[in-house]
């Protein structure tokens, strides 16, 4: 594959993060149109990295991956935390319908 494969699927994972992120109501889906852009800056990283003429450079990509991987597992649990928390109190997850927050 050729980095322009690589960039091209990041991209269209991207913007179908983007347009999910724009068109869903629903708390949930909304995290996972995040998840989805998250994972297409991983996806860029690693085919970047791949492409790196340097011998010292290979693993930068790989490594960032790592990390994003990570923190976006640990973005979903908080989120996912926060929205059973807000279903509990408010019986939805509708995000345009959730106004109040404070308790």
């Amino acid at each position: 594959m050729s980095l322009e494969s690589y960039l091209s699927i990041s991209a269209l994972l991207f913007a179908m993060g983007l347009i999910m992120f724009i068109s869903r109501r629903n708390s949930v889906a909304i995290l996972m149109a995040v998840e989805l852009i998250i994972n297409a800056a991983a996806i860029n990283f690693v085919a970047f990295s791949r492409f790196v003429p340097s011998a010292e450079a290979r693993l930068d990509g790989q490594v960032f991956a790592i990390f994003i991987i990570l923190l976006a597992a640990a973005e979903a649990v908080v989120a996912l935390a926060i929205v059973l928390a807000l279903y509990k109190e408010k019986k939805h997850i509708q995000a345009d319908q959730l106004v109040g927050l404070h308790g």
